[in-house]
């Protein structure tokens, strides 16, 4: 058993990870932070390293808020802009339109909580990677675990992730960005993101 934050279109090393585990525990009960992968992601665009946040609802009361109950803000055309960029991004990438509809599918869903948003990434990555991994959600905090990957969902925390390059849309401008988004590889890659997957070593500092 393995304890993960679900983020939001995760990074390829908590894919990397996830891959490795037969029990994913996804973590609920957390506490809510900023500048975390929880509402955000990195694409490849064609400026460079892209962010893509995803505008959550403004705590009114004092107090910290769990991630299970982080309202997102729709007040904002988030999803059109999101969907957009990736277009923009990877619509002549070798595999974006094998998954373009299903992708859709979750820029025209409204959603209230953000944990439900990064739970339907999840589902559309496992099921587009045929993978077997299924998912539980913790019922109370885990403060001690072996398999602890939840520092994995934090932006600005340093994590070393040995893994092969593969070509991507802007390489030949900006270089080689490694662990962005797990949809970087996958439009990149398609069905073969498994075998880099495989291959993948991540630290944690």
């Amino acid at each position: 058993m393995a304890i993960f934050i679900p983020t939001y279109f995760s990074p390829i090393a908590q894919y990397a990870a996830i891959f490795k585990e037969n029990e994913v525990v996804f973590e609920v009960e957390d506490n809510f932070q900023k500048q975390t992968y929880r509402n955000r992601c990195y694409i490849y665009g064609a400026n460079g390293k892209l962010s893509l946040n995803i505008p959550i609802k403004h705590q009114t009361t004092e107090g910290r808020k769990k991630s299970k109950d982080t309202l997102v803000e729709n007040d904002f055309p988030w999803q059109q802009q999101h969907y957009k960029s990736l277009q923009s991004a990877y619509r002549a990438s070798p595999f974006f339109e094998f998954y373009e509809d299903d992708l859709q599918s979750i820029f025209n869903k409204k959603y209230k909580y953000l944990q439900d948003v990064n739970i339907d990434t999840f589902l559309f990555i496992t099921d587009a990677l045929e993978l077997s991994q299924k998912f539980k959600k913790t019922s109370e905090y885990i403060m001690d675990i072996d398999n602890d990957y939840r520092s994995l969902a934090i932006a600005k925390k340093g994590v070393e992730i040995d893994m092969d390059n593969y070509i991507q849309m802007f390489d030949d401008k900006f270089g080689f960005i490694p662990n962005l988004s797990i949809l970087d590889l996958l439009f990149m890659e398609g069905p073969n993101t498994v075998s880099f997957l495989e291959k993948i070593n991540v630290n944690l500092r």
